[in-house]
């Protein structure tokens, strides 16, 4: 039994867009990124959160294993679980041998020897790819696209399945060209299972006003369905 502790903003049971199948999602407390975007603002302070020993976050994954089936599993979202990669290596392991399937969440913002070797442990990575110019990336995100490219290029060279995520947001990522190139990154990387386009909400804005920060894409209106399918029938 792993005797690192982790730091989690919250812990989701039966959630069913984070991954394939019923799915516990574990929410890790840290993210280097300010992305204008951000849902989860509260994730952001690598202090914050509570802290729960490996021993009882895989209680409470192994307790939400019987409504798991033959896809679902376990997916390490945040935040940015990334941060807390070290102690994802012990606890991975132990999840591996009751069978279930693991995820990993993230936006790609490291790759060391440890990331590689957290890599290696997960089933499946979930990317999210957050904008396509190197401009939008590092003015939304204060990352750069170099890094998360560094990233799908390693997960691709070691076979790792991947889905890429992008957060659609109207007036900023949600031209045609745009969704295009993503896209086209499929041809490119054969690890890409699968391309998801996530309708941008502003349900987040209550958790700003709390903490006392701005939410910067405030003026933006909420992405509908109807904007995302119109999008993937334009590059399909």
């Amino acid at each position: 039994m792993t005797d690192l502790n982790f730091r989690i903003s919250s812990f989701q049971s039966l959630g069913t867009v984070d991954g394939p199948g019923v799915r516990a999602v574990v929410f890790l407390q840290g993210c280097p990124l300010r992305c204008h975007c951000c849902h989860n603002p509260e994730t952001w302070d690598i202090k914050g959160g509570n802290i729960i020993s490996g021993e009882e976050l895989l209680h409470k994954i192994l307790r939400c294993k019987a409504y798991f089936g033959a896809k679902g599993g376990v997916t390490f979202s945040g935040g940015e679980p990334l941060l807390q990669a070290q102690a994802l290596l012990k606890l991975i392991p132990q999840l591996k041998e009751e069978n279930i399937h693991v995820a990993l969440d993230t936006s790609g913002c490291a790759l060391n020897d440890t990331v590689k070797k957290l890599i290696d442990m997960c089933d499946l990575v979930l990317l999210d790819y957050k904008y396509t110019t190197d401009d939008d990336y590092f003015k939304y995100t204060s990352m750069k696209k170099s890094a998360v490219d560094d990233f799908l290029s390693y997960l691709n060279q070691v076979g790792k399945p991947t889905w890429l995520r992008q957060v659609i947001i109207p007036t900023v990522n949600d031209s045609n060209e745009s969704v295009s190139i993503l896209f086209k990154l499929k041809d490119k990387y054969s690890c890409i299972e699968k391309i998801e386009l996530l309708p941008f909400r502003k349900l987040c804005i209550e958790k700003y006003k709390e903490l006392g920060i701005n939410f910067p894409f405030n003026d933006k209106r909420e992405a509908t369905k109807e904007d995302i399918e119109k999008l993937k029938n334009a590059v399909n």
